[in-house]
C-alpha cells in the first residue's frame, strides 16, 4: 500500500496494490490492520456508501457532520473519475479553512482519507462515475452541516466543464464559509 500525506498532513492519499493478469485484477482495497499500521488510520468504519453520478461536473458537497456523529471518510472511485476535496473545519487547527484535493479514478485506484472534522466534496470528471466510501459514523440529519461549493474564501479550484456544475437542491442553499456558524466538531 502506498501512503502519501497531502499538504494538510492528516489527509492521506492511499493506493492499495492491484495485481493483474489475463483474467483481470485482484486488490485488497481495505485491510484494517494494514491501514492502521501503514497509514496510521485506526478508525472503526460503520457504514459503506455508494453513489452514481450520471453527468460530468456533478458536485456533491461540501458536507460534514458535527459531534457526536463526526465522520471520517475513506473515499474511492470504482468507475470514472472524481476531483475529491477535503476542507479543514477543525476549530483551532493550524490549517483551518485550507483545502486539499486529489484525483481519484478507477484507473489510478487511489483512495482519499478525509478525517473527522473536515468538510468533504467531489466533482465528477467522467460520465457515469461511481464512488464508494466508508464512514466512521452513520448519517444523522440533525448533525449534518455544509458550506457552499464555490465559496470565495475557500477558493477551491474545481475542474468544471464549460456548462458549469450540476448540484442538488440542498447544495445550492448551503451557507458561505464565513456564515457557517459555530460548529462543534
Amino acid at each position: 500500500m502506498q501512503v502519501q500525506s497531502l499538504a494538510i498532513p492528516d489527509v492521506k492519499l492511499i493506493t492499495p496494490p492491484r495485481f493483474g493478469d489475463s483474467r483481470g485484477f485482484f486488490s485488497e482495497v481495505f485491510v484494517a490492520s494494514r491501514l492502521a499500521e501503514e497509514a496510521g488510520i485506526a478508525e472503526v468504519f460503520v457504514q459503506d456508501n455508494h453513489s452514481l453520478s450520471r453527468d460530468v461536473g456533478v458536485i456533491r458537497g461540501l458536507h460534514s457532520q458535527v459531534a457526536p456523529y463526526t465522520q471520517g471518510k475513506l473515499v474511492r472511485c470504482t468507475r470514472g473519475a472524481i476531483w475529491d476535496v477535503a476542507v479543514d473545519a477543525r476549530p483551532g487547527s493550524p490549517t483551518l479553512g485550507q483545502w486539499v484535493g486529489a484525483e481519484l479514478s478507477a484507473e489510478n485506484w487511489a483512495q482519499l482519507w478525509c478525517p473527522p472534522g473536515f468538510l468533504h466534496g467531489f466533482c465528477t470528471l467522467q460520465p457515469d462515475t461511481e464512488v464508494i466510501y466508508k464512514v466512521t459514523a452513520g448519517y444523522n440529519k440533525a448533525s449534518e452541516r455544509g458550506v457552499m461549493w464555490d465559496d470565495k474564501d475557500l477558493a477551491i479550484a474545481w475542474p468544471l466543464p464549460a456548462s458549469g456544475p450540476v448540484l442538488s437542491d440542498k447544495d445550492t442553499v448551503l451557507p458561505a464559509w464565513k456564515d457557517r456558524g459555530e460548529l462543534t466538531w
